[in-house]
């Protein structure tokens, strides 16, 4: 009867055990951006679902939504403020409060490539220091922008393009390029705003990536794609600083792992599916308009200048002017 008793402790013991350990298990509450059905944000819960299999005992990342959850533009002061732990934005979305973002915009490398060279170290540092949180990685780089247009856009007789009378529809991505170098009127919308403003004609062009048009439905009204491409895609997992050092070393060591194999599947399965949404887009009535060789060279140069105009007059502000440079080489080499 008395070893019945002691194997009855012993097991509460053991159950006891088991159940704090369970409880000790880091939790991490994650937002992304865009909506879920979107290219973006499936290979962030894609990421999601890697790391949590990695990282299964360790943590757990529960995603609660995308903007309907958290506005996209709140997102970032939600993670600085501790009111989720992690999010899944573009760095542009926050570069008031983090210049160096611009750098990513205007880049002319990737990821993988960044993350050896020191770029994303640098970049992280930036972050635990102007903004308390922790930047894990880019995600889903190596994809640039275009313009897209309902009507056939006007070039002049040099092959520059003439914005004149466009509605063109803008975010803080674009805007530095969009005003100071197209002199462009822009209609600011968040991208869930914008399949409306294209029906009913409050916007007749935009700015969006090489990728992820159908996703959002906005191929029924835009069927012309100005060539050649700009900027960079600058997505990115940013984590909040206190939630991150509050994590075991375990979790962070899983984390940053899978952080850094994702940047390099993304890259590859996002180029992939840019060969394939091309190759659908034209079957569907899409058409590349060119700039001349001259107005080509000049567009695509004119974007990066426009984000490091951006980014040196932000950084004299905030501090930090000394660095423009070094962010210049470490992310357009």
């Amino acid at each position: 009867m008395r070893f019945a008793k002691n194997t009855w402790w012993l097991a509460a013991a053991v159950g006891l055990v088991a159940a704090q350990t369970a409880v000790a298990q880091d939790k991490i509450a994650a937002v992304h951006a865009f909506p879920a059905s979107w290219v973006y944000s499936k290979s962030f819960l894609e990421f999601v679902k890697k790391a949590n299999t990695a990282g299964k005992g360790a943590f757990e990342i529960t995603v609660r939504g995308g903007p309907e959850a958290v506005g996209m533009f709140e997102q970032p002061a939600a993670v600085r403020d501790g009111v989720v732990d992690m999010v899944y934005t573009p760095c542009a979305f926050y570069a008031a409060a983090v210049p160096e973002c611009d750098a990513v915009s205007a880049s002319s490398i990737d990821g993988p490539t960044a993350r050896k060279s020191g770029a994303t170290a640098a970049l992280n540092e930036a972050h635990v220091r102007r903004m308390s949180t922790v930047y894990l990685g880019w995600m889903d780089s190596g994809i640039r922008f275009h313009l897209w247009f309902k009507n056939q856009p006007k070039l002049d007789a040099r092959g520059n393009l003439d914005i004149t009378g466009v509605k063109l529809r803008g975010n803080p991505i674009y805007n530095a390029f969009f005003t100071n170098y197209l002199k462009a009127q822009v209609i600011n919308l968040p991208s869930t705003e914008v399949y409306t403003a294209l029906e009913r004609g409050t916007a007749d062009a935009t700015g969006w990536t090489e990728i992820g048009l159908m996703d959002a439905n906005w191929d029924r009204f835009l069927k012309f794609r100005l060539d050649p491409p700009f900027f960079s895609t600058d997505l990115g997992v940013i984590m909040n600083v206190r939630k991150w050092n509050s994590l075991s070393d375990k979790s962070k060591e899983i984390l940053t792992r899978v952080a850094i194999e994702h940047e390099v599947s993304s890259l590859k399965a996002q180029a992939e599916l840019r060969k394939k949404e091309f190759a659908e887009l034209e079957k569907r009535g899409m058409k590349g308009v060119s700039l001349g060789k001259e107005a080509a060279a000049t567009f695509a140069d004119e974007a990066r200048k426009a984000s490091w105009a951006r980014m040196r007059d932000r950084m004299e502000k905030a501090g930090g002017r000394q660095e423009v440079d070094r962010f210049i080489k470490l992310y357009a080499p």
